[in-house]
Formats: C-alpha cells, structure tokens, sequence
C-alpha cells in the first residue's frame, strides 16, 4: 500500500483498516505459531502497511480531521 493513496482515505476507513489489519496479524501469528511458516512474508508487509495507516491516522488527527463520533453509550446510574 502506498502513503499518497492511504491519505486520500478519510479517518473512519483508516481505522477500519488499521483494526482489519491487527485481527490478521493475529490469525497470522497464530498460523505461525502452529509451525505454518507460509505468512511470513506477508506477516511482514502487513506489519508495514499497517505502521503507514496508523502513521497517516496520527497525521490527520493532528491536522484537525477527526472521525464521526460515536454516539455515547448510555449506561444506568446507581441510586444511593
């Protein structure tokens, strides 16, 4: 993945793909774990693209840009 083409990418999507990343990063290091030695490289490159993502997602942060909000979540308040 190339950084000029992660910056065209709004926050939402670059958070989304960052948290894409780190669950196959972890079904990755499980495979390799088990002794499936096949995803190394990929393991590798995953890691990178990854790094890039959160690097432009720090980036726009700092710019100002930020992600929708979430809508809070309501909890319930106990009665003393």
């Amino acid at each position: 993945m190339k950084a000029e083409k992660l910056r065209g990418v709004d926050v939402a999507d670059l958070q989304r793909q960052s948290q894409d990343a780190q669950e196959q990063l972890f079904r990755l290091r499980f495979q390799m774990g088990m002794g499936q030695n096949e995803g190394l490289k990929k393991y590798r490159s995953l890691r990178k693209d990854r790094a890039r993502i959160l690097t432009i997602l720090a980036e726009k942060q700092a710019g100002g840009e930020s992600a929708p909000a979430n809508p809070p979540v309501a909890t319930k308040k106990k009665k003393k």
